[in-house]
């Protein structure tokens, strides 16, 4: 039986099935709204401060008044509430519940704060994480400031669910110029010559944290990284292929659109990097 799980709606603590939303609220309406997603090790959210802090630069970003120490000690207390030990903590904030119009509110709006604690199912990336994982390549819909963690995901979910569809893990975003922006909901990195090549940053992507981890890790590793787009026609040429995220951690791709990516195994260099993930990792939870 599963067990729901623990919420906390603006300080409540209650099932997350009995949270009840205000169909006014703008994070509903119009995905006024950012959010983050931390994964949960051992009972500790890892890389909290980091994650926070991109929280706090998506509120600034659309002008939301956020108390990310009140989140944080909500999160903290939800989390030890809820028992997960192994698991992810979602935290969400909208600008608030108002009379419906475009523009923002005229009167003080007061924001919603939502944060739930659950277990996570490991088993989803650890085979791919070991005999790498396929991708497909599909058109960067969304909008220009992809750098703000926001709920506006609708062409994330469509790429999402078209890789699905095909039985791929993740879809790699491609921008009308061809270039590799980002995948669905991870960042991505090539290797080429042995030098790791990602985008650099700039409002096309998100900031991502595990992503900024292993550009740190890389230097450990004496991996040169250049912040350097690559594009599709670049894929048959590349040693490998490797993404980064949350959940997914550092998770090689070996095919993409059915092509493979080199001999079609995961690489020596993403191998030093999830090595290099689970030592930081271990060192963290020390």
């Amino acid at each position: 039986m599963t067990t729901d799980p623990l919420a906390n709606w603006n300080g409540d603590e209650m099932p997350l099935g009995d949270v009840c939303i205000p169909a006014s609220d703008r994070g509903f309406l119009f995905g006024d709204a950012v959010y983050e997603v931390l994964r949960v090790y051992r009972g500790q959210p890892f890389l909290e401060t980091e994650h926070l802090g991109r929280l706090r630069r998506s509120l600034s970003e659309i002008a939301i008044v956020g108390d990310i120490d009140r989140l944080a000690t909500r999160m903290r207390e939800t989390l030890r509430h809820s028992g997960i030990v192994e698991g992810m903590v979602y935290i969400q904030v909208t600008r608030g519940s108002a009379p419906r119009t475009h523009r923002f509110p005229q009167r003080d709006c007061r924001p919603n704060e939502l944060i739930w604690a659950e277990g996570f199912d490991e088993d989803h990336y650890a085979l791919p994480r070991e005999q790498g994982a396929v991708a497909i390549t599909a058109p960067d819909l969304r909008w220009k400031r992809c750098d703000i963690k926001s709920v506006n995901l609708l062409a994330n979910c469509l790429a999402a669910q078209q890789a699905a569809e095909q039985g791929c893990i993740e879809a790699l975003l491609v921008a009308e110029d061809g270039t590799i922006t980002e995948a669905s909901h991870n960042s991505a990195f090539a290797v080429r010559q042995g030098r790791i090549l990602t985008s650099p940053l700039s409002p096309s992507i998100l900031p991502g944290i595990t992503r900024s981890l292993v550009n740190r890790l890389a230097a450990r590793c004496d991996v040169t990284i250049e912040e350097t787009s690559f594009r599709v026609a670049d894929l048959p040429e590349l040693d490998e292929l490797f993404l980064t995220g949350t959940t997914s951690e550092v998770l090689p791709l070996v095919r993409v659109d059915g092509a493979p990516i080199n001999d079609g195994r995961p690489g020596p260099v993403t191998r030093k990097l999830q090595q290099a993930y689970r030592d930081f990792l271990e060192e963290h939870l020390a």
